[in-house]
């Protein structure tokens, strides 16, 4: 096989540590097959899921014998298969889910996805930007609208900070909410600001309770929570959240989780739900979609961007995902020589 028929990809073969089980190898191009898309792949992102997956975290199991890993990336459709219109080639695009129930994901120089996963990328983005979107942009949309509109509401969004939380932020002043979010450090503060947050509270240095009642003027002025860890926040949760409140979790330390004040819950008819972007209905990640499309045309959505590395540093930057060190997205540029 000769090299034009190659490509660089980052994959493993067995769970463990990044720098034990990823490798770097040159293999066979993939071809797509009906309804999907070949993608040059530009930049892919790295997400929470991918290590945890790696790793084995929690028992999850290796669903393939070699994995190439993450979901999200970004790059230019070069071929289609069948089902697929011709016209697509050449379309900038932006994935997401490019690795679920498949066996390799975007961690190479092209990435194989159905039709509909591959999103046409506005000319305002950039190929970085667009591999930002998938998990968290979406996570962050069903978190703040899944339980109806937030306009004139109040918005609570803890780690503003973070991959989904920043997105989160900007989703909900989108919604036309009043957003307070939560961080631990003066550069965490800087960027919930950059992303619209009206409010920000210092965790570690603060009583957020307290400042939330500050802020709101009632003992529960909170209507929605958009929580990054519900096992450490839901005391607070419970004393700020107004009657027929909600709270839309997207993680939670399942070894350290508190037990559930039912009672108090139950007589203000709070919401309790839970979020995964892979399991979200259909619907609502085809609104995701429609809104980020709107947001990106319109310069509206910013994407926080912690660290860019090469192909050849994917184990480095599962490291830093893995670290809690990283402050949004990690992203592995493909535009960087191997």
């Amino acid at each position: 096989m000769n090299e034009e028929q190659l490509m660089q990809a980052a994959w493993y073969d067995r769970q463990g540590a990044a720098k034990e089980v990823i490798q770097y190898e040159k293999i066979p191009i993939p071809q797509p097959g009906e309804g999907e898309v070949k993608v040059k792949v530009f930049a892919s992102g790295v997400n929470p899921s991918d290590t945890k997956v790696r790793s084995g975290w929690g028992g999850i199991p290796q669903s393939f014998p070699r994995i190439i890993p993450h979901q999200d990336g970004a790059g230019v459709i070069e071929s289609v298969g069948e089902g697929v219109s011709k016209d697509r080639i050449g379309e900038r695009v932006w994935l997401y889910e490019a690795q679920q129930k498949r066996a390799f994901g975007t961690a190479a120089e092209y990435a194989i996805v159905p039709s509909q996963q591959a999103v046409t990328l506005p000319d305002n983005t950039s190929f970085v930007e667009g591999a930002c979107l998938g998990v968290p942009a979406m996570t962050a949309h069903r978190a703040v609208f899944a339980d109806g509109s937030i306009a004139k509401k109040t918005v609570l969004v803890t780690g503003g900070a973070g991959a989904v939380g920043n997105y989160a932020v900007q989703w909900a002043k989108w919604g036309g909410a009043t957003v307070i979010t939560t961080v631990s450090r003066e550069e965490q503060a800087k960027i919930a600001e950059a992303a619209g947050a009206d409010y920000i509270i210092n965790y570690k240095s603060e009583n957020v309770v307290e400042r939330i009642r500050e802020i709101t003027g009632r003992e529960r002025g909170i209507n929605r929570i958009v929580d990054v860890n519900f096992s450490q926040n839901l005391a607070v949760a419970d004393a700020v959240l107004r009657t027929n409140g909600a709270i839309a979790m997207y993680a939670a330390n399942p070894d350290d989780a508190p037990a559930l004040p039912i009672l108090s819950l139950m007589m203000r008819n709070i919401n309790l739900r839970t979020i995964l972007v892979y399991t979200m209905p259909q619907e609502a990640k085809l609104a995701a979609i429609r809104d980020i499309t709107t947001a990106l045309e319109a310069g509206a959505l910013h994407h926080n961007i912690a660290r860019r590395f090469p192909l050849s540093e994917v184990a480095t930057a599962h490291d830093l995902q893995d670290s809690g060190q990283a402050i949004g997205k990690v992203i592995i540029d493909l535009a960087e020589k191997f």
